[in-house]
């Protein structure tokens, strides 16, 4: 079954879908597309509806990245219907108490429970701890359905490895590890990734095995940030600058090159919680991966702290204070704000009482509104008595000393938090992680 499956994909006989069409599925659909009969699922009909125009939503993908597709864009279930292989993308973050929201994958799953017919099989692509597609997702296929997996259907798993804003490392040059249910859909599984994925396929052992190199993968880098970020504290009470000692320890060949900063997003920044909660219901307290989550996420306050005590030091009332915040999104050059620690920034320099302007060239001010609760700059005017560089935009790398001095007040303090300006900058009064 499975290898006709595969036979009728490539003749164009059978069709795949993909269910979420955000910065994960999108580039995945049209990759299989350049291939296979699309169907491109997404419930957010506004996004369809650009996407039809050859528009990407997440501003990843220029319209040339449309052409050639053979895909139909739709919010439709009844689309689906026919549909053979399941490629489900949508995203898994976590709620206010830092608990796993499952809610968009079981959502996606129920979507495909109703239209799953025998020889289907559906690949989850979504960050979850080990076990949770088999645990959690595959009962719900089963029920909705009334078939049987292994027996009926076929699941796989192969997770997620796009990093947003890289043009280098994308879908086809990426190694992908697939895995499956058994032999014989994980054979199947490796085989459709193969068609679009140049670096090659890496057949996991099991779902289970699949799902837990891919959380380590985002919790080693955030374990890892943690340790810079709380050498970054500790160099700040020695008055030494973590950049200039991570030059001088790079030089060995086997260090590695971490660097601080402000660690969001819906990867990393929410990855680590997954496992921490699987590892709590299992009776194990995951104390590294736990502490390092915990040093990250008070880094943004650490910032607007450190910044209101040098604010306080150069004569100024925090109460007075105008500070300008440049970078809004979660990273250097994307426009996604999800999940952006740029906030706790934010907050904390509101709950002194400073003015606070944040500007960004590539948020969109309405989002930033709906998803925080405040409007990027519509101008910016100094003179400021703070800024911070919070996120590394190309745009900003160009800025010189005497751009800063133009835009701070005679005593203002430039707050650099990935250090691009610390060669750069001599009179200015200057500061990083």
């Amino acid at each position: 079954m499975s290898s006709s499956l595969y036979d009728r994909l490539v003749r164009k006989e059978a069709r795949l879908a993909v269910i979420g069409l955000g910065y994960v599925g999108l580039p995945i659909a049209l990759a299989f597309a350049r291939k296979l009969k699309v169907v491109g699922f997404d419930i957010n009909q506004k996004r369809v509806d650009m996407m039809r125009r050859n528009e990407d939503p997440s501003n990843e993908l220029a319209p040339s990245e449309f052409e050639g597709c053979d895909i139909h864009f739709t919010a439709d279930l009844s689309d689906l219907k026919d549909v053979e292989f399941f490629i489900v993308a949508v995203p898994t973050p976590i709620d206010d108490q830092n608990i796993p929201d499952l809610r968009p994958l079981l959502g996606a799953t129920r979507t495909v429970g109703q239209v799953l017919k025998k020889g289907d099989h559906v690949v989850y692509e979504s960050t979850v701890y080990p076990g949770c597609t088999e645990e959690d997702c595959v009962p719900l296929l089963e029920s909705l359905s009334g078939l049987k997996s292994v027996t009926d259907f076929k699941v796989g798993y192969s997770p997620e490895r796009i990093n947003p804003g890289d043009k280098e490392h994308t879908l086809e040059r990426i190694v992908k590890v697939t895995s499956g249910c058994d032999a014989e859909s994980a054979e199947t599984v490796a085989r459709v990734y193969e068609l679009v994925v140049k670096a090659g396929v890496h057949r996991a052992a099991s779902i289970k095995v699949a799902e837990a190199a891919k959380i380590i993968e985002n919790t080693q880098r955030d374990v890892n940030i943690a340790l810079i970020n709380e050498l970054s504290i500790i160099f700040n009470r020695m008055g030494i600058n973590t950049y200039d000692v991570l030059e001088a320890a790079g030089t060995k060949w086997n260090f590695l090159k971490f660097q601080p900063g402000l660690v969001g997003g819906h990867c990393i920044g929410v990855d680590p919680y997954y496992l921490v909660y699987k590892a709590k219901e299992l009776g194990y307290h995951a104390q590294i991966i736990d502490s390092g989550r915990f040093v990250n996420d008070s880094m943004g306050g650490y910032v607007a702290k450190q910044t209101v005590k040098k604010i306080i030091a150069s004569g100024k009332n925090p109460a007075e204070a105008r500070v300008l915040v440049m970078g809004a999104t979660f990273k250097e050059n994307v426009t996604d704000i999800r999940n952006s620690k740029v906030i706790d920034v934010v907050r904390e320099l509101t709950s002194f009482s400073c003015q606070v302007d944040v500007t960004d060239p590539h948020a969109d001010s309405d989002e930033v509104k709906h998803e925080y609760g405040y409007e990027l700059a519509k101008e910016v005017k100094g003179p400021y008595d703070a800024i911070i560089v919070a996120v590394n935009h190309t745009e900003y790398a160009n800025k010189d000393e005497a751009w800063f001095k133009d835009m701070l007040t005679a005593k203002g303090i430039l707050v650099d938090l990935k250090g691009i300006y610390r060669k750069k900058v001599k009179s200015v009064n200057y500061w990083s992680l």
